[in-house]
């Protein structure tokens, strides 16, 4: 008869978190912002179809870093209730905070329930009529959930990318410049590891991060005032992100 080990529940708990955290540290990072018209993400994905940003609702996007295919799975989840919604009461009641707090339900129960927890981090933006009433939801592996005040940094070396933002960062931006603070940011650990010497994980040479190699998406704050559209989200080409971020 074969014997029966005894794992305890904090060390299986544990094993999860540490097994769900090196699988999103593989990863490159993300960084969502505020400025002054509203709202950034800026990705390091040369991938033209497989998004790390999405457009959820008219005044909500979709951030996430870890296995593709998990959290795009979230994402047309987060579709599907957003839609239900909208159509069932009225589109101003869908909003980042609900949708966050469903995201943070799965993720808890696929932690807890599951052998295997999603190896993502999420996050949920909603842009504001003013740049003090924007929104940004952070939500871990775990179900975890917080709300971020300006910026936020995930996956890869989020530490050091949110610390770069943290010294830089400041509310009334145009986007040029908020997209220059989001990319200086991506490349910290380019540059640290560079400087170093040393072979960190998701740190690669030490490269100017081009266009060609960034995703980045806007919430327009003034999307209905200026085009008549209920729907603020936008994707930048490569050519809108190289004009943004050159300074004269």
């Amino acid at each position: 008869m074969a014997q029966q080990f005894y794992v305890s529940p904090e060390q299986v708990m544990k094993d999860r978190a540490d097994f769900a955290r090196k699988g999103i540290a593989r990863g490159k990072s993300v960084v969502v912002l505020s400025f002054r018209d509203g709202m950034a993400l800026v990705a390091e994905n040369p991938s033209p179809t497989l998004h790390k940003i999405g457009e959820i609702y008219d005044r909500i996007a979709f951030a996430a870093v870890g296995k593709y295919n998990e959290f795009e799975s979230l994402r047309q989840a987060g579709v599907r209730y957003a839609d239900v919604r909208g159509y069932s009461y009225n589109r101003v009641d869908v909003t980042a905070r609900g949708l966050a707090s469903v995201y943070a339900q799965s993720l808890g129960t696929v932690f807890t329930a599951e052998q295997k927890p999603f190896e993502v981090e999420l996050a949920v933006a909603e842009v504001g009529d003013r740049e003090g009433e924007d929104h940004i939801f952070r939500l871990n592996f775990d179900g975890s959930i917080s709300d971020e005040s300006g910026y936020l940094a995930m996956g890869g070396k989020a530490e050091l990318v949110q610390a770069t933002l943290a010294k830089v960062w400041s509310a009334g931006a145009e986007l040029g410049q908020a997209l220059r603070w989001a990319v200086n940011a991506l490349e910290a650990p380019r540059l640290e590891a560079a400087t170093t010497g040393a072979a960190t994980a998701g740190a690669g040479p030490a490269v100017r991060l081009g266009a060609p190699t960034l995703e980045v998406a806007v919430l327009d704050r003034n999307a209905a005032a200026v085009g008549g559209s209920h729907r603020a989200f936008r994707r930048l080409s490569a050519a809108d992100v190289a004009a943004q971020l050159r300074t004269d």
